[in-house]
């Protein structure tokens, strides 16, 4: 199973590494900024499955991120803070946050905040739902795509980009969401590398790659999987 990717971010490192360690042991993937500019970096390079925020940091707020997160990506966010106030509470779910804890909080209870949020973010990882399309079969919980029956191999980014597109199947994904959603968040990432990888794709599961018959483009937006459902 494919861990899912937190990202933490939170000037109190030795809390951090308590929280990511924990996360770790409980099958997540944590990684920690201690900054503002080290988080837009992070938010950069990568996708991640859900972000938890401190508020109060030395080169920002975790509002700040926040906003700058909800123009270009619907990333699950949990604020994690000191202050208490109705009024943080309140601009942290009207900026789009998605829950808050106040510290001190136990493990445990932000453990379940996760696997809550988790749950209604992406469903239950005991009921993954399988896609296919022509010959083409693809299984998120092995990570893994068979094409006629056979294995096909493909890059990370690869399969990135052909599991969002199963997501939307017979949705056109405009390329900016394509974008931020397998590169990152705030990634520099160029129109012309998804043209790149949506051409990779097409040479390894299209019978004709010249003339798709199921990775199309939708002129001047971007790209769907024409899939039967």
């Amino acid at each position: 199973m494919e861990k899912r990717q937190i990202l933490i971010v939170d000037d109190e490192l030795e809390l951090a590494e308590i929280m990511a360690e924990m996360l770790d042991e409980c099958g997540y993937c944590a990684d920690i900024a201690g900054s503002a500019a080290e988080a837009y970096d992070m938010l950069s390079r990568k996708s991640w499955h859900l972000v938890i925020l401190d508020i109060s940091l030395p080169d920002s707020t975790g509002f700040e991120i926040c906003k700058e997160l909800r123009r270009v990506s619907g990333v699950p966010v949990i604020f994690a803070s000191a202050r208490k106030t109705e009024t943080d509470r309140i601009s942290s779910f009207d900026i789009g946050g998605d829950d808050y804890l106040e510290k001190p909080y136990s493990m445990k209870e932000l453990l379940s905040r996760v696997n809550a949020l988790m749950r209604r973010a992406y469903g239950s990882e005991t009921d993954v739902k399988r896609y296919t399309f022509g010959d083409v079969a693809v299984n998120p919980a092995a990570r893994s795509v068979t094409k006629g029956g056979n294995p096909v191999q493909l890059a990370q980014r690869e399969y990135d980009l052909l599991l969002c597109l199963c997501r939307y199947q017979n949705t056109a994904v405009p390329k900016e969401k394509l974008l931020t959603e397998v590169w990152g968040a705030f990634s520099e990432a160029e129109p012309s590398t998804l043209t790149v990888h949506i051409r990779w794709l097409r040479e390894k599961l299209e019978d004709n790659p010249a003339a798709p018959q199921y990775i199309k483009t939708v002129w001047k937006l971007g790209y769907m999987l024409e899939a039967d459902t």
